[in-house]
């Protein structure tokens, strides 16, 4: 379109120059010339708004990468944040840990923030490397455990702070997976709760939907939620059995979780690096996916109020 506009443009000069009109033909040259200028400006400002948010993803992965101090962001005066969505909304787009109080939480912690995939999520699980135990008593899950220095650090955020996060508002739950072959799935909950301790830090979750298929409320066969379901559970260590199980899940499956009878998902299992054999499905296993004999190489789970909507000043 732009060449055939040019090219009216020249004709109409070379028609007034048949006519003898000299000055209105070196003012439609001018015009050509300054037009070709404009696009060729244009073209070279698109090409620097490409190159800059190319230079934004890599600063960020290598943040991500890095896992130093700087991923430990301090914002300045008395305000308290209740998640990571109202330091999103306040201006703060960078991920990385920020330290937040939810409404009723007696204490200030520290949670890693995304900023990415809308921005605004806050993640209360991290499985990357296997450099976590998560084999762990009651104490350390019910006040959390883990790296909160690196921005790739596994950790586990708290079921107090769980539990003092998802009553203050409406939450949505969204669970990132990836296996050793560079696939990625998802799977996403609305309505995530955990109760408080004298509940056994009871969780429960609403509609799903995502790729990854739902293992976490047993939808993916109505026969099996009997056992498959981990919705409407206690939390369970391998020191306080809270299980619909007749023995430990937590003790056999070597992780803090929401277990029924005993899981068709368990991210805080021992990790492996992809297909393993074990006396039990005690890896790191989103069954739907890649069933219980696959251990995952990745896991964040992350949570966002469900009326969220980004502030984009």
């Amino acid at each position: 379109m732009k060449i055939f506009h040019l090219f009216d443009l020249i004709v109409a000069a070379d028609l007034l120059v048949g006519l003898g009109s000299s000055a209105l033909h070196n003012c439609l040259q001018e015009q050509v010339k300054l037009q070709a200028q404009v696009w060729q400006l244009e073209h070279q400002l698109e090409q620097q708004q490409l190159k800059i948010q190319q230079l934004l993803q890599d600063k960020e992965i290598q943040l991500i990468n890095r896992g130093d101090e700087n991923n430990v962001i301090i914002l300045g005066g008395k305000r308290q944040y209740a998640d990571c969505a109202e330091i999103y909304n306040s201006g703060h787009k960078q991920s990385g840990f920020y330290k937040m109080k939810a409404l009723k939480s007696p204490r200030e912690f520290l949670a890693y923030c995304n900023m990415h995939d809308g921005g605004g999520w806050t993640v209360i699980q991290r499985r990357s490397d296997g450099s976590q135990n998560f084999s762990r008593v009651w104490a350390d899950y019910k006040q959390g455990f883990g790296d909160f220095n690196s921005a790739n650090g596994e950790y586990w955020l708290g079921n107090e702070n769980l539990h003092y996060l998802t009553t203050q508002r409406s939450y949505i739950l969204r669970i990132d997976l990836a296996d050793f072959k560079g696939n990625c799935r998802y799977a996403q909950y609305k309505s995530f709760t955990v109760g408080d301790e004298k509940s056994s830090y009871l969780m429960n979750c609403g509609e799903y939907s995502g790729t990854a298929g739902d293992s976490l409320s047993g939808g993916f066969h109505p026969e099996e939620t009997w056992w498959a379901s981990h919705k409407g559970m206690k939390f369970s260590t391998f020191d306080k059995d809270n299980d619909n199980y007749e023995g430990n899940c937590a003790e056999e499956d070597k992780a803090g979780w929401w277990f029924n009878r005993c899981h068709a998902a368990n991210l805080n299992g021992l990790y492996y690096k992809g297909p393993y054999t074990a006396m039990t499905d005690n890896g790191v296993v989103w069954y739907t996916w890649h069933g219980w004999w696959y251990s995952l190489k990745s896991v964040v789970m992350k949570i966002r109020p469900a009326e969220f909507e980004p502030n984009l000043v």
